[in-house]
């Protein structure tokens, strides 16, 4: 699964324990109901979050984690969390409602008309 937007916020490391380590990504969706959507990269992934600023366009790569606890009490519990795995710069988005096309090859130059004469009738409508 994907998620692409703006990135909102990037988190520090967080060292959980000696042999863990995350940071957390918000990335803002570009809809008509804008999501702010937290991200966990753990491990070595951290380290991909260096390379990018608040406000870039992105697209994340994530999986869709969930647990089981069972609480003090016996009773159980249900977490969910979104993990990335890759993170990539999207391209300059075109404005809104605009087809992609490719740039216009230029146009060859004609050689202006000599023997063009004012008095000659034409048979264009306009």
């Amino acid at each position: 699964m994907e998620v692409i937007g703006k990135i909102k916020m990037i988190g520090a490391t967080q060292d959980v324990s000696a042999s863990f380590k995350k940071r957390e990504l918000v990335v803002t969706t570009e809809e008509q109901y804008p999501q702010h959507i937290m991200v966990e990269f753990t491990q070595a992934k951290v380290d991909d979050l260096n390379a990018y600023q608040v406000g870039e366009q992105v697209k994340v790569s994530i999986n869709l984690r969930g647990r089981e606890w069972v609480n003090p009490q016996g009773e159980t519990k249900y977490f969910n969390s979104i993990q990335g795995w890759r993170i990539e710069r999207m391209a300059a988005a075109a404005p809104a409602g605009a087809p992609e096309m490719p740039p216009m090859p230029a146009a060859q130059a004609f050689a202006p008309a000599t023997d063009f004469k004012e008095e000659e009738h034409d048979d264009l409508p306009f």
